[in-house]
């Protein structure tokens, strides 16, 4: 049966790991007062498989009491406690305002984890990275990194991923919503085997890393797998992808949040006119404005400058040729050709202008 106990991390695994020597574990849940919950799951790469038989453990955050903060337990490649078992990984549920972590365990079925999506065939509900077979262990090449270890058990079976969230918790403000089936509970309540003695092992090595700690690696550890239990150097450690990977408890940015205006000193092309109304065809000349006092023309080249409207009348001249260049002179000057007139005002206004 499941039961709940307030002890430190280092007491809980030592007991479980005493269970397992004695022959058998129940479900444990164990509740250490946290009020914060645990940071988001990093993104990692699986290494290859040591040797057949093993099995892989995800990572998980661990809580140390003694510095009050979350640190990463790097997921690895372990040999079970037998044959025909399988791992149940641990998870952090919401629980009377804190979180309680609910320690995981070997079994010969996959039972409830909390709806945690921890990658490699643990997709959030059950177990798809492998399974075994008249005692030997069979990988899914689509789950389990196999590729740089000489192993003839395998299979290829897609992995359909329904959770697709980096979330470590269940329950509370955010965290998942799946709860446990008849199935998961009944699972629950079977004979299970604790962590074996390299699990053990592999959860210490880590709480004396200060790497892993969440408030140095701001969720995102140096050290998120290795190939064995306890080897944390080496061939074989792979370091979590999301680098910039922000905590839970820290605010993040809005995903929709404006970039920085940006300084432009160079000056914007003037916007094209919009078409005025009855606007005259191109190459007639335009009406003027009202009130508008155009600037005259400038005199065409070689032409004399013209004389003011207002002059002294000249003596008459009753010869034939004054009176000729008198009525040459007293007749009304033409205006300028349309088209000289256009070439000239096209010159003197900006461009886009009308």
């Amino acid at each position: 049966m499941s039961f709940k106990t307030r002890f430190s991390y280092a007491a809980a695994l030592t007991f479980m790991l005493a269970l397992a020597c004695a022959g058998g574990a129940r479900a444990l849940a164990v509740g250490v007062s946290i009020t914060i919950a645990p940071p988001v799951l990093p993104v990692y790469a699986q290494p290859p498989v040591p040797a057949p038989g093993y099995l892989w453990t995800p990572g998980y955050w661990a809580f140390s009491d003694s510095d009050g903060d979350y640190y990463w337990v790097p997921g690895t490649w372990v040999a079970p406690p037998q044959a025909g078992l399988l791992w149940t990984p641990g998870y952090w549920a919401a629980s009377g305002g804190g979180f309680v972590w609910n320690a995981g365990y070997w079994g010969p079925e996959v039972g409830f984890y909390g709806g945690v999506n921890y990658g490699f065939g643990y997709v959030g509900v059950g177990f798809v990275g492998g399974h075994w077979d008249n005692g030997q262990y069979f990988y899914n090449r689509a789950a389990a990194n196999v590729s740089d270890t000489h192993i003839t058990n395998v299979y290829n079976t897609t992995v359909v991923n329904t959770t697709v969230t980096n979330v470590s918790y269940n329950g509370g403000n955010g965290g998942t919503t799946a709860q446990p089936t008849a199935h998961e509970l009944a699972v629950a309540h079977q004979s299970h085997v604790a962590p074996t003695p390299a699990q053990v092992q592999q959860q210490q090595a880590a709480s004396t890393n200060r790497q892993l700690f969440a408030s140095v690696n701001h969720g995102s550890p140096v050290i998120a797998a290795t190939q064995k239990p306890g080897a944390m150097s080496g061939p074989g450690v792979v370091s979590a992808r999301n680098t910039a990977q922000v905590p839970r408890n820290e605010p993040k940015p809005p995903a929709n949040a404006a970039p920085a205006p940006q300084r432009n000193d160079a000056r914007p092309a003037p916007a094209p006119s919009a078409p005025r109304p009855n606007a005259a065809p191109p190459g007639a000349r335009p009406d003027a404005a009202p009130n508008a006092h155009p600037a005259p023309p400038p005199p065409r080249e070689g032409a004399a400058p013209e004389r003011p409207a207002q002059r002294p009348a000249a003596p008459p001249d009753n010869s034939a040729a004054g009176r000729s260049a008198q009525s040459h002179r007293e007749a009304p000057r033409p205006d300028r050709p349309p088209e000289s007139r256009e070439h000239e005002s096209k010159a003197d206004r900006p461009e886009g202008g009308g």
